[in-house]
């Protein structure tokens, strides 16, 4: 399990990239950069890293799932994700 505050500094890195993906999207457009530089570093999408919705970690993150692969394989094996099952052949 992650550390609260690290989870807690993700999710204002999210709601910062929401408040300012419009004006960023408006500065890019003009060739602003200038005023792009002035903006927070977190209003920029490349500084978010995905997250385990879970557990918080950040390694071994699965896009179609959303949590990470340890979890995952947790939850696969107790039966709680339909239509996945354990290989065998």
């Amino acid at each position: 399990m992650a550390k609260k505050s690290v989870i807690a500094r993700e999710a204002k890195r999210k709601r910062m990239v929401a408040k300012y993906a419009d004006l960023r999207k408006a500065l890019k457009e003009a060739g602003d950069y200038e005023a792009l530089d002035k903006l927070p570093r977190n209003a920029s999408p490349v500084r978010l890293h995905n997250r385990c919705k879970l557990t918080g970690r950040p390694k071994g993150y699965m896009r179609r799932f959303g949590i990470n692969r340890v979890t995952f394989r947790e939850m696969a094996l107790s039966g709680k994700i339909p239509g996945i099952t354990k290989a065998s052949w």
